[in-house]
């Protein structure tokens, strides 16, 4: 990735997460190669995480925290390192394209999502005391957290949601069910929105509002994992909701704005994830270029042959639109311009030429990419599955339509 417009700082950071990541990430990774190395020893039956997993990953989480870098994008009004738009996007690339994918201990445990486990910008809305006793467990990486907005009926569509919270006294009474959740079947705590004013909801006013959880409070319960994509196990799942009663005190943000509440971040979480499927793309590309200079047919190395050269070639092209993209709307929003149609189409191209360099890529390394062992496979089914979260790729287009539409061609 060009790093023109990345501080020095910045890029000091990432050569110390580098660092981090084979001084202290691998050794745990080789320590414990045989049960990472296959999902039928990464998951239980239930499709779970297994407890020696789960230990793994705490212990990774709470030596990132150690390190600064678990908190490093957190806001600093609650005790994060407040890194803004640019460093998230340098940061995450770095990471990816230096780890590759199918790393259970680094992705994304390392760095967080904005919106799952560490310090949320939604956890800005928590009142003082509820501040000091959850946010310390939650930076220390001893705790973990989810984010649970989407509903089977309602994805992109959120005002479709059925789930209800209903006041009564000093406490609301949640009823309902949360799917596509990361993080839900093992999260401590949870950040739960709700409907709370019907008729402003239909009218797609507000009516939403959000709340903070503790996921063992009664009428909480975890339904299931949802595996996806050869997967037997996974980090996603279903949450329902009993009668679950939760304080006033622990509402995140005004009643019917919830809505505001959980869309901070979002433009930095898009950006983010972004980030990762480049900078996992940007790994793929080397593997293949270092496969075609060795890799020989009928006499010669594959890399003198037309065709893979044209595969390299749309896969590099790919690869530096992206990242340009990348920065120039990490750019935009760390200097507070609107950005939205940008951000709009960074996370569309980005996870859909993702897509395209690891199908290109896996077809240069020919019957090799397809086996588990070159983690080629593993990558395009990660970034196949990226199209979808935090907006899918339709969702993307008709928001920079309407941008157009409204703001004009202003990018």
């Amino acid at each position: 990735m060009n790093t023109t417009h990345v501080p020095e700082d910045i890029l000091q950071i990432g050569e110390s997460l580098v660092r981090f990541v084979e001084q202290d990430v691998v050794p745990i990774e080789n320590a414990n190669r045989a049960l990472l190395s296959s999902d039928r020893t990464i998951y239980d039956e239930a499709g779970r995480f297994t407890p020696e997993v789960e230990a793994l990953k705490r212990k990774v989480r709470m030596l990132s925290a150690e390190q600064g870098f678990y908190t490093m994008f957190g806001p600093e009004e609650i005790g994060g390192g407040g890194l803004g738009p640019v460093a998230s996007v340098y940061l995450n690339g770095v990471l990816s394209a230096h780890c590759g994918p199918a790393r259970p201990l680094i992705h994304p445990v390392v760095i967080p999502s904005p919106f799952t486990n560490g310090l949320s910008p939604v956890l800005t809305n928590l009142v003082e005391p509820l501040r000091e006793k959850y946010l310390p467990q939650l930076a220390s990486g001893d705790k973990t957290l989810c984010f649970g907005l989407s509903e089977p009926d309602a994805g992109s569509d959120v005002f479709a949601m059925k789930t209800r919270a209903v006041r009564d006294g000093d406490e609301w009474v949640i009823t309902g069910s949360k799917q596509w959740i990361t993080n839900g079947p093992y999260a401590d705590y949870a950040m739960i929105f709700a409907v709370t004013d019907p008729e402003l909801a239909a009218a797609r006013k507000g009516g939403i509002t959000g709340f903070f959880v503790d996921t063992s409070w009664a009428g909480f319960s975890v339904v299931s994992t949802i595996p996806i994509m050869g997967q037997l196990g996974a980090e996603i799942g279903i949450l329902a909701f009993d009668g679950m009663r939760v304080p006033d005190s622990h509402r995140l943000g005004d009643v019917d704005q919830g809505l505001k509440v959980a869309l901070r971040g979002v433009n930095n979480g898009r950006l983010g994830l972004s980030a990762t499927c480049i900078g996992l793309a940007r790994w793929a590309l080397v593997q293949s270029v270092e496969y075609a200079k060795v890799r020989k047919t009928f006499g010669q190395p594959i890399g003198e042959h037309q065709a893979v050269q044209i595969l390299l070639a749309d896969s590099a092209a790919d690869l530096y639109a992206a990242e340009t993209m990348l920065m120039d709307c990490a750019i935009k929003l760390e200097r507070g311009q609107r950005a939205l149609a940008e951000t709009s189409m960074v996370k569309l191209h980005c996870t859909e030429a993702a897509n395209r360099v690891f199908d290109r890529c896996m077809q240069v390394h020919g019957g090799m990419g397809l086996t588990n062992e070159l983690r080629l496979e593993a990558g395009y089914r990660f970034a196949r599955s990226m199209r979808i979260p935090d907006g899918t790729s339709e969702i993307q287009r008709r928001t920079i339509a309407r941008d157009l539409l409204s703001a004009g061609v202003n990018f």
